[in-house]
């Protein structure tokens, strides 16, 4: 899994001046439909936080994402913030985590959690379903974590996240190697998917002690016109 477009701790009117959608006037009928299942959203978190430290989860995959002080990374999906809290120690007070979910409960609890928390370098965006409305530009990884198959529009949720990473910066989805209706994404199609509006990947990992796996992509030429995407078959 507040401000309605961005709201960022002692900034939000400021920032909200600044972060235009990549989109803007792009609607989810101008992207072809997924033609597979789309996994229904059950809840804002995908396991408990003690089992998934237990397991160093989020340790293991900033680990294999390389995540540094100083960083902008964008957390798609953010639901109750396990990631977000992680990755804003991670990056420390010079970097930045830019949360981001469409639920408003979702989007309501974390903003509550970072106040509480202190967290000073996150700000909490409420997106749509294709538009997660992030500033241009802006994020050195966008990150989505066991979210990608909950996803009503993907190829229009990626092509708005293609326009607000920084040049050569990257795209890392968690997911299960399963059936989308089974919330999961098998790899073959993620990579698919993702081809059709203009990434490769990079990088591919499994994740020990379960069927999940991190995929790593980057842009390789300009957004393709929202119109001319082919869908994948499921």
């Amino acid at each position: 899994m507040i401000c309605a477009a961005l709201a960022l701790l002692g900034g939000c009117d400021a920032q909200q001046a600044a972060t235009a959608p990549v989109g803007e006037g792009v609607s989810a009928s101008q992207f072809p439909k997924p033609r597979r299942a789309v996994a229904a959203t059950v809840s804002d978190q995908f396991s408990d936080e003690e089992t998934r430290d237990g397991v160093r989860e989020a340790e293991r995959v900033m680990d294999l994402l390389d995540i540094r002080p100083g960083m902008t990374i964008a957390d798609i999906g953010a639901g109750n913030g396990y990631y977000t809290v992680r990755l804003s120690k991670r990056v420390g007070p010079e970097g930045r985590v830019l949360a981001e979910d469409i639920v408003p409960a979702y989007v309501a609890r974390l903003k509550g959690r970072v106040e509480a928390e202190r967290l000073a370098n996150v700000s909490v965006t409420q997106g749509t379903g294709i538009d997660p409305r992030l500033p241009i530009g802006a994020a050195d990884l966008a990150l989505l974590v066991h979210v990608y198959h909950e996803v009503d529009q993907p190829y229009g949720l990626i092509w708005h996240l293609h326009g607000s990473l920084k040049p050569g910066a990257r795209l890392a989805i968690v997911d299960s190697d399963r059936p989308t209706g089974r919330h999961g994404t098998p790899p073959d199609l993620l990579r698919c998917e993702l081809a059709a509006v203009g990434y490769r990947q990079v990088a591919f990992h499994v994740l020990p002690g379960s069927d999940a796996y991190l995929a790593i992509f980057e842009t390789h030429e300009p957004r393709p016109n929202p119109g001319s995407i082919k869908a994948c078959a499921g």
